[in-house]
């Protein structure tokens, strides 16, 4: 029972409890972080890598169509103004048809509406690697961006909400340190016929929620380098990826018959794919909102660039991407990473690195 009194001109809450019942505490919220590595200096051309290069590097078509009837829901926090204007300067740079409004681009809130957050020029840059990326891995699918209120998980949490009920493909280059209660979360990452994508971080080993929920496919990093006209691909220092202390493997994760090389001890393991992230061998990204005081083409690496790129291949495939998608399929599916080490070597075969590795065209 609820009385509210009257003092002065504010009116107080009083909640009558039984004796010796303490009112619940609210559950604390968690933030999140976006794993997002640039280099310094923006420029008035592309700097890193371009499209181009991926597609060589990994066999990924060069299809205009590929994605079409698909969509790819990019869920981040705050507000990039320019997100549209920006993806079609960095489709007119790499070859890519334009995008509008109608075709193959909506930008909503955490709820579906139009009335968007404040601009935060970190998560903006993020925004525009999220999109640039994700629709450069599949030119014919359509991009949701879906902005969150706040890097609060609360909100991010919403996003992701309406994110998996308008799309089949859902990014989120975001995350943060694990934490006893992020089972409750778990639910959010549920969707019949949806794949969700999660950064596995810059920071190495230990393993990051939400890339450890088993609702996800834990995206890593890599490091590509070019001879000649010859690619080679390592693991990246920084990538992401661990066991994690909360969540538990996935029965087609703890079926694999490598997984018993990580020593998870029947936790998840984390990260189930990778692909490049070292912003040694960073991808260009257009931004017209500044940055830390510059505006223009910047090299960005982090496994922020890596789950957009992931979630695109798989909408280019048309394939519905879930644990049993990842470890049922054969040996040579994926390019096996061998060198490299984030705190855990690059095995032959399935490790804390860089998962079963790359996944190739």
């Amino acid at each position: 029972m609820k009385k509210l009194l009257a003092a002065g001109s504010l009116l107080t809450a009083i909640v009558l409890l039984s004796p010796g019942v303490a009112p619940a505490a609210a559950p604390a919220d968690h933030y999140a972080n976006h794993p997002i590595r640039v280099k310094p200096n923006a420029s008035r051309s592309p700097s890193g890598l371009m499209v181009s290069d991926i597609r060589a590097a990994y066999g990924y078509t060069s299809d205009v169509t590929a994605g079409t009837g698909e969509t790819i829901a990019i869920v981040d926090a705050y507000d990039n103004p320019n997100a549209l204007s920006d993806l079609n300067v960095f489709n007119k740079a790499m070859g890519l048809n334009p995008c509008n409004s109608t075709s193959c681009f909506e930008k909503v809130n955490q709820i579906g509406g139009k009335t968007y957050p404040r601009v935060d020029p970190g998560w903006a840059l993020e925004i525009a690697l999220d999109i640039q990326w994700a629709h450069a891995m599949a030119p014919g699918a359509k991009i949701l961006l879906v902005e969150a209120s706040s890097n609060s998980f609360t909100n991010l949490m919403a996003a992701e909400d309406w994110a998996g009920t308008h799309a089949q493909y859902v990014s989120n280059s975001w995350g943060g340190s694990e934490f006893s209660g992020e089972k409750s979360y778990d639910t959010h990452f549920i969707q019949p016929n949806v794949s969700f994508f999660v950064s596995a971080g810059d920071a190495g080993l230990p393993a990051e929620y939400p890339s450890s929920s088993p609702n996800v496919i834990s995206v890593g990093g890599t490091r590509l380098s070019k001879t000649g006209t010859t690619w080679t691909e390592t693991g990246w220092s920084d990538g992401g990826g661990g066991c994690s202390l909360f969540e538990t493997a996935t029965p087609a994760q703890s079926a694999f018959g490598e997984y018993g090389a990580v020593n998870c001890g029947g936790k998840r393991a984390t990260p189930d794919v990778s692909l490049n992230a070292d912003p040694a061998s960073g991808v260009s990204v257009y931004m017209s909102t500044k940055y830390q005081g510059q505006s223009g083409w910047f090299t960005v690496g982090g496994t922020s660039a890596s789950s957009p790129m992931v979630a695109g291949r798989a909408a280019a495939a048309s394939a519905v991407v879930n644990a049993a998608f990842v470890y049922e399929r054969p040996t040579g599916f994926f390019r096996d990473i061998t060198s490299g080490n984030n705190g855990a070597r690059c095995l032959v075969g399935f490790d804390l690195c860089t998962g079963r590795g790359s996944w190739l065209g």
